[in-house]
């Protein structure tokens, strides 16, 4: 995307899978009417409950690999073996028309990418777990994923940690009511 297209802020969360990134993210998104989720694409499918559009863009495989080669996303990862997940352009540039402060929920790898891409005008928040074991035992209480499943997601948040520091700001989800009021005043500072 090229900057003089650009304009809006944007929030980026990441974190390890069950660090609880989307819960803040849910809670900003009710908090600042200014604020617009971008979508994310994934080539996974569905859980149960989650719709395509709202939650994610559900994409075959092929499709995600066809986009990727017309340059249709801002970043993309393939997070494991053909799971990939990515935020459109087309996405973003939506809600910047519409003069939002467009919000990420992304991997980490994926918020490093759009904090380069997009610099200062971005806010890069790193939301980590208070331990691994509390990770572990929240992606156990999801019930949405097998023991194998559980592994990869241990393993991956473990790798994952090592990126704390290249973030522009760290909160530690310990208690959900204080990463929320912290989360808050981040948001009302850099939105000035």
């Amino acid at each position: 995307m090229e900057r003089s297209k650009r304009k809006g802020k944007l929030l980026i969360f990441s974190a390890p899978s069950g660090s609880g990134k989307t819960t803040l993210v849910h809670y900003l998104m009710r908090q600042f009417p200014q604020l617009a989720f971008s979508v994310s694409a994934t080539s996974r499918a569905p859980r149960p409950g989650e719709k395509d559009g709202k939650d994610y863009f559900f994409l075959t495989v092929e499709e995600f690999k066809k986009k990727i080669k017309e340059g249709a996303f801002v970043e993309w990862e393939e997070v494991y073996d053909n799971q990939f997940y990515g935020s459109l352009k087309s996405e973003v540039e939506r809600l910047q028309k519409d003069g939002k402060t467009v919000v990420f929920d992304v991997d980490v790898k994926g918020g490093l990418n759009i904090k380069k891409i997009f610099g200062d005008e971005a806010l890069a928040v790193f939301v980590k777990p208070p331990s691994i074991g509390i990770l572990e035992q929240r992606l156990r209480n999801r019930s949405t994923e097998d023991e194998t499943s559980i592994r990869k997601r241990i393993d991956r948040a473990t790798y994952e940690l090592k990126f704390e520091n290249q973030f522009d700001v760290v909160i530690i989800n310990d208690e959900l009511e204080k990463a929320e009021q912290e989360s808050v005043k981040l948001v009302k500072a850099f939105l000035g």
